[in-house]
């Protein structure tokens, strides 16, 4: 049986660091950390379910909270994008303390693309990215692209997405990844919107999609290492 996460929490940096440590019976050296979507938080059901995943293939997972979620429960993040970033660099340096091989970052939607923006203009803080829905544009916008940063990233990154999710179609990203020089790896999900079938209650082939992406991420990171 998977221990219960540790809530974790650091009130000695700003923009403070509070979320929940998933440890592994048996690491493998790698950690990572995971942040939410503009609606949501760090108990999305779709991140436990990751962390769940990658702690038992021996990795140490920060499921955290990003600053602005931290003022408030609820409501969408207003002009915080920079104070976000400098909190998920804070987790990420939190977690160097915890894990001294490989470190990853990922996030789903909103939470993706601040880490994204993060190791673009930062490329040695991580190893590599997971991004999971990420919002390439406002829905029914395309022409307002969230890619500008991209020729700027280094790492590895994994892009997981959904066939019907309206913030981008499979099409688009596959358009969108020729702009990023390093290796990516894209994992279409079928009939997934952009909760990955994690919406109000599980849609078939939930209890198996966090097996499938940590799979290709690990094809996608080791390939490169």
């Amino acid at each position: 049986m998977a221990a219960q996460p540790e809530p974790l929490r650091d009130d000695s940096v700003q923009p403070a660091v509070r979320g929940y440590l998933h440890r592994p019976a048996s690491a493998n050296g790698s950690g990572l950390v995971l942040t939410h979507s503009a609606g949501a938080d760090c108990s999305a059901p779709l991140l436990c379910a990751l962390a769940e995943c990658f702690s038992a293939s021996g990795y140490f997972v920060l499921r955290c909270d990003l600053p602005f979620r931290q003022r408030r429960p609820h409501g969408p993040p207003l002009g915080t994008a920079t104070e976000d970033r400098a909190g998920l660099r804070n987790a990420v340096q939190l977690m160097r303390d915890i894990v001294r091989g490989t470190l990853f970052l990922g996030g789903h939607s909103y939470g993706g693309r601040q880490g994204s923006m993060l190791l673009a203009a930062e490329p040695k803080l991580a190893a590599g990215l997971l991004l999971l829905s990420y919002p390439l544009h406002p829905p029914r916008k395309p022409a307002q692209l969230r890619t500008a940063h991209f020729t700027a990233l280094r790492a590895p990154a994994l892009f997981v997405h959904g066939e019907r999710d309206p913030f981008g179609s499979i099409a688009e990203v596959q358009q969108a990844l020729q702009s990023i020089p390093a290796p990516t790896r894209l994992l279409p999900v079928a009939g997934a919107g952009h909760q990955l079938l994690f919406g109000k209650k599980r849609s078939p082939g939930a209890d198996e999609l966090p097996q499938q992406i940590l799979q290709a991420f690990e094809r996608l990171v080791e390939g490169n290492s």
